[in-house]
């Protein structure tokens, strides 16, 4: 699968997660409690997610704003995904959603 592939699917799975959320209440708090569960029930198919944890905050309180700190690129490794789509000359968006990328 190529980067833009990859990238392709990653949104498209992440629209579902939270269009589901949106729809169905249990699912949210079901995504709060256990993103992993939930995800892999949504897909029908388990997660590889190489270590990494998943963190859903529930961010749909208008009368607050949320800020998100993403990882410091310069101490992240890339993927081998990834330092493809570098080598290729493509820009690297490094996002939750890349473990998505197959279902």
């Amino acid at each position: 699968m190529d980067f833009n592939q990859a990238q392709a699917n990653s949104e498209k799975n992440l629209k579902t997660i939270i269009e589901k959320s949106w729809a169905d209440e249990s699912f949210k708090q079901e995504l709060i409690a256990d993103p992993v569960k939930a995800i892999e029930k949504l897909s029908g198919q388990p997660l590889d997610l190489k270590g990494r944890k998943v963190i859903v905050t529930d961010q749909t309180d208008t009368s607050a704003v949320y800020i998100n700190i993403p990882a410091n690129p310069a101490n992240m490794e890339l993927t081998e995904l990834e330092l493809e789509a570098v080598a290729g000359g493509k820009g690297v968006e490094i996002s939750w959603s890349f473990i998505c990328v197959t279902w």
